[in-house]
């Protein structure tokens, strides 16, 4: 099966990953690939990140009574791994062989945005967290969390975790937010993914609004590869790749043809594409899987 258009065409590698007897795929948050082509799978099951080789050859399971609610992750040029734990209320950063450099955010204490489960609105900003979304790194070695599904900030940290600054507060406006589920830098532009608002709003490193893109479905995750390609997972069932001039490059599915059947989507709520142009997509809700798209040359 072949997907996309232009320069942009895929094939559905159908199949990919094997999972070990006892393991499931189950609500697949987040993935990840490192330099070396190993693909970090994050989700909430009992093994809540596991790692492939290329192929889908499991490679192992890590995380294990550390991890407790999968949503975000990002993976550095030496490995590194930097990881969102959203009911826990912190991220975390761990070496590539497990050692653990630093937490970050009130262990199991939200910070006060108003939402309370008698009345499950933002009322107003608060600072670091309340669970928070994605993690993403910066070209000067800092780092950005997204904190959205019940805040609606964009937090900056330094190298070693300590906050920088904070923007964003409740809203449809410019420079506002309802449920910042995605945030990534590229170029001296910090793309977010505002998902109830349904566009990714752009802003300058120190939180300055840009501009914004619309016509999104609910945008999860962003991500940006060495080219500069732009991939955007839907949660209602669609993917975008895009220049960073916001142009459409290949797109596919739709919310009227939500379904889990191959090279179509339920609820994409992860991407991320290795040095090849390949691209991963996991799914959440009934979705529960990954699949890998080849691309075309």
């Amino acid at each position: 099966m072949e997907f996309g258009s232009g320069d942009f065409k895929y094939e559905l590698a159908e199949g990919w990953g094997k999972l070990p007897q006892g393991f499931e795929w189950g609500q697949i948050s987040s993935v990840a690939v490192d330099s070396q082509d190993r693909v970090y799978v994050y989700t909430r099951t009992n093994h809540p990140l596991m790692v492939f080789d290329r192929s889908g050859k499991f490679i192992r399971s890590w995380g294990e009574n550390i991890l407790k609610d999968a949503h975000g992750i990002c993976i550095d040029a030496k490995g590194d791994m930097y990881i969102v734990d959203r009911d826990s209320q912190v991220v975390l950063k761990y070496t590539a062989d497990g050692k653990k450099v630093f937490e970050v955010g009130n262990r199991g204490k939200p910070s006060d945005t108003g939402y309370t489960q008698e009345n499950p609105k933002v009322t107003r900003a608060a600072g670091p967290f309340h669970h928070p979304t994605d993690i993403s790194l910066s070209a000067s070695g800092d780092f950005y969390v997204s904190d959205g599904y019940r805040n609606a900030r964009v937090h900056k940290f330094t190298s070693d975790g300590k906050l920088l600054f904070s923007w964003g507060e409740p809203g449809e406006g410019t420079g506002q937010f309802n449920l910042p589920h995605s945030v990534w830098e590229v170029k001296g532009r910090v793309y977010v993914a505002d998902r109830q608002n349904n566009r990714i709003q752009i802003f300058t490193p120190e939180g300055r609004y840009l501009d914004k893109w619309e016509g999104f479905f609910q945008p999860c995750k962003i991500f940006v590869d060495a080219h500069d390609i732009m991939y955007v997972a839907e949660l209602q069932g669609r993917i975008s790749v895009l220049d960073l001039n916001g142009k459409v490059l290949a797109r596919w599915g739709s919310p009227e043809d939500r379904v889990a059947e191959p090279g179509k989507f339920f609820a994409p709520h992860g991407i991320w594409a290795d040095k090849h142009g390949d691209f991963y997509v996991s799914e959440v809700l009934t979705g529960q899987r990954i699949q890998k798209f080849v691309r075309k040359h």
